[in-house]
């Protein structure tokens, strides 16, 4: 199933935070951070501006993003967890 994203709204694949420290250590699930890096997999058509016109998204298909830490909604296509965010909500696009 695909998902397609309305407005400004974006659907990320969120990248899974490093399991081990640099020295090595293991960490466990309740000690790992949540994740704010994923990959966008399909982007709305943006937001709507006052002229009825729409904006053009800022992200594209496949560009890597930091997105702040609680933001979006959890969804699960397929038994895959996915983020549906709102485009206000990513920080930068990693280069």
């Amino acid at each position: 199933m695909r998902l397609v994203p309305l407005g400004e709204k974006v659907v990320v694949r969120p990248i899974d935070p490093e399991s081990r420290t640099a020295g090595g250590i293991v960490l466990p699930d309740t000690a790992r951070e949540k994740s704010q890096q994923g990959r966008v997999l399909s982007v709305g058509d943006g937001r709507p501006l006052p002229d009825g016109t729409r904006a053009k998204p800022q992200v594209s298909e496949g560009d890597r993003i930091l997105f702040e830490r609680y933001a979006g909604t959890k969804v699960v296509v397929d038994n895959e967890e996915l983020l549906i965010l709102s485009e206000r909500d990513i920080l930068a696009v990693v280069a």
